[in-house]
């Protein structure tokens, strides 16, 4: 669509044929692909030229995803519905349960901005392009301070027409982090307190949400029999496209099991 866009770009410069233009060209171009057997156009407007999204709603695009300086539109040229696939509908908030072995103390924190002050474990969204467990020793970072390694993945928890996600779904993901400092600087734009704290009083007390609570008692289950009986740890496999890679988590695999062909 390349030749298009440079013609709309021109059209731009004079201003009183912009409408009756880009109709022309869009007409034109819809008959061109439709000719050549295309099923799809996906149709990219910068803000700045957003004059151009009414027009083309007139002749049956409609609105996929918007970002902070565009927004893309579609029109479905094949038989039957469009199979053209949804734009993103999850949010992904990940959470650092920071556990020390040797004192059995755990990282938590108040949030300051929430109408109930009860304690959890530092954490929040992940940003595009960024690995879980980067995610959870960044934001544990910025909120207490601390430094931390990533671990294990240790729960996920899923929520529909969540009203922190605009009505959409939830993934919230709790990450097992090993501290390497231990001195708390927490953020006071974002946390009222922050605080080493035994996880069996975290187990104990009501002053927590339900999945903090959970995922604590889970902690001390793993603490006493084993961390291997509750990690989804974490390895890099190579993608079927070349040069991608992807992160795979799930119990340990012996190693015997990673490397055998067949069955005995």
């Amino acid at each position: 669509m390349g030749w298009l866009r440079d013609k709309l770009h021109n059209a731009y410069e004079v201003p009183r044929t912009v409408s009756a233009t880009y109709l022309t060209l869009c007409k034109s171009a819809i008959q061109k692909w439709r000719s050549e057997g295309r099923v799809a156009v996906w149709l990219h407007i910068p803000i700045l030229q957003s004059r151009f999204i009414a027009p083309a709603a007139s002749l049956g695009f409609c609105f996929h995803h918007a970002e902070s300086d565009s927004s893309t539109l579609t029109l479905w040229l094949g038989e039957g519905p469009s199979r053209l696939p949804g734009y993103a509908t999850h949010q992904v908030g990940v959470a650092g349960a920071v556990f020390d072995e040797n004192t059995r103390k755990i990282l938590v924190v108040q949030d300051r901005n929430k109408l109930k002050n009860t304690w959890k474990f530092p954490g929040g969204l992940s940003e595009p392009g960024e690995d879980i467990g980067d995610t959870a020793v960044r934001e544990v970072f910025e909120e207490t301070g601390i430094k931390s390694e990533f671990r294990s993945l240790l729960s996920i928890r899923q929520q529909h027409t969540h009203p922190g996600a605009f009505g959409k779904s939830d993934m919230y993901i709790i990450c097992r982090l090993k501290p390497y400092s231990f001195t708390i600087n927490f953020c006071q734009r974002e946390c009222l307190r922050c605080e080493w704290m035994d996880l069996s009083d975290l187990v104990k007390t009501e002053n927590t949400t339900p999945i903090t609570s959970r995922v604590a008692r889970l902690l001390l289950y793993g603490y006493r029999e084993g961390f291997d009986q509750i990690d989804l740890t974490m390895e890099e496999l190579p993608a079927v496209y070349t040069g991608l890679f992807y992160k795979i988590y799930h119990k340990e695999l012996p190693d015997s099991y990673k490397t055998m062909t067949g069955m005995d």
